[in-house]
């Protein structure tokens, strides 16, 4: 139970320790669909405030595929639609950006013990109403299951996730976002997760860093694999 104290105390104390007019909403639906062991296709959509449920400035949609090359592999290729307001309110206009963003990633999985590490290297080209930009991402994450094991799979997991953003054009290095959430696996195919997410921001104008209370529902439709690591992708596909 130590463990388990640690991370309750990272996800809702600190939080909590926020006023509402610090803390934003981040929210994600994530849907995928395995054709087979290799294929696999997914949808997300995220919804973001920049105080407690108010104040929204920014949705996503986008959609993409990934390819399992073995257990320890994965190439994903993505694209979406990518929309960000001022501040002040609601969807103030006009947009600070209104983008287009394709994606390719390539992702390293690999076991500590009873703890799954992630290795996610990104490359986003994004054609934005401000002009074509580069982008380049590395996140390192942490996955770890636990509880009693219930039709193959056990309900409880935990994760946590440090993602570093760099461009090509001075000053270089754009964001840190790090990520601390847990995961209850209703069955087989849906999962609900909370988590706490800080995002520092170096001189950018599409968002501000700051503290977001995460929720996210993740969707995996007829999926052929039995091992209950890989039903769900708790560490989301693109946040």
């Amino acid at each position: 139970m130590g463990i388990l104290n640690f991370f309750f105390i990272l996800l809702f104390v600190i939080p909590l320790s926020l006023s509402a007019q610090d803390l934003g909403s981040w929210n994600i639906v994530n849907i995928k669909y395995q054709l087979n062991d290799k294929w696999s296709l997914f949808g997300e959509a995220q919804l973001r405030s920049l105080e407690f449920y108010n104040n929204f400035h920014y949705y996503e949609y986008k959609a993409g595929f990934i390819y399992q090359f073995n257990k320890q592999l994965n190439f994903g290729l993505g694209a979406g639609d990518y929309d960000t307001y001022r501040e002040g309110g609601n969807f103030v206009t006009p947009k600070n950006i209104d983008e287009f963003r394709l994606w390719p990633q390539l992702v390293f999985v690999n076991n500590l013990g009873k703890i799954k590490i992630e290795h996610r290297y990104r490359t986003e080209f994004r054609f934005t109403s401000n002009g074509f930009r580069n982008r380049f991402r590395y996140r390192f994450g942490l996955v770890y299951n636990f509880g009693k094991s219930k039709n193959d799979i056990k309900p409880h997991q935990v994760n946590f996730s440090n993602e570093l953003f760099f461009t090509n054009k001075e000053p270089y290095f754009e964001r840190n976002r790090i990520i601390i959430g847990y995961t209850y696996k209703l069955n087989k195919t849906i999962a609900l997760q909370i988590g706490y997410l800080h995002q520092f921001d170096y001189k950018i104008n599409d968002e501000t860093g700051r503290d977001f209370f995460l929720t996210g529902v993740h969707i995996d439709l007829k999926s052929k694999r039995k091992k209950e690591d890989d039903s769900i992708p708790i560490i989301p596909t693109d946040i």
